[in-house]
């Protein structure tokens, strides 16, 4: 059975329970006290009332972030979806935590191009289509200003630390899933 199918289903609540304190416990290593208390109170089991019918929404990642899984390894991610928040990306950081990172969300699906200025930690990239199937992975240096161009056309890019996808086996071709957290929970 494929991840994706695992979170629509009702008896599967102990997986999604599983993964979200797992992303919990990520998450809380990079963040301050009011941010894990945030994360800690938008990832518990909520419900939601819809004229008579109540439905278990389960836990999500916060609004703002995303967990794109990959098989049994999950990152926790900002997502970057605005023009301004993708310019941003991850520039200014001292670190990248382990099962951390970025995801930049576009409207459509075109080759893309990163750099890395005014960025202090070595990253990998990995570009992907819109199925979530990673079409290229780079690694990329702190400080470079030259381009890191996509092989393949892409809509979605997840910026990790450099060396993570290859510790994890993850390489073009695999395949995500990704939960975007809700805006307004």
């Amino acid at each position: 059975m494929v991840v994706r199918e695992l979170f629509h289903k009702a008896h599967w609540a102990s997986v999604r329970a599983i993964f979200g304190l797992l992303a919990l416990s990520l998450t809380a290593t990079a963040c301050t006290d009011a941010d894990t208390e945030r994360l800690a109170n938008t990832l518990e089991s909520e419900t939601r009332v819809s004229g008579a019918e109540t439905i278990d929404l389960g836990p999500m990642p916060p609004a703002g972030y995303a967990w794109v899984i990959f098989g049994a390894d999950t990152v926790v991610a900002e997502v970057a979806a605005t023009a301004d928040e993708r310019a941003q990306g991850l520039m200014y950081r001292d670190e990248v935590p382990d099962g951390t990172g970025m995801l930049f969300v576009f409207q459509d699906n075109q080759p893309r191009s990163f750099w890395m200025a005014n960025t202090y930690v070595a990253l990998d990239i990995a570009y992907m289509d819109p199925s979530y199937r990673i079409v290229d992975i780079i690694a990329m240096e702190p400080l470079v200003t030259d381009s890191y161009p996509s092989d393949a056309p892409a809509m979605f890019a997840l910026e990790v630390r450099q060396g993570w996808f290859q510790e994890q086996g993850i390489a073009v071709g695999t395949q995500a899933n990704i939960v975007f957290g809700v805006q307004g929970r």
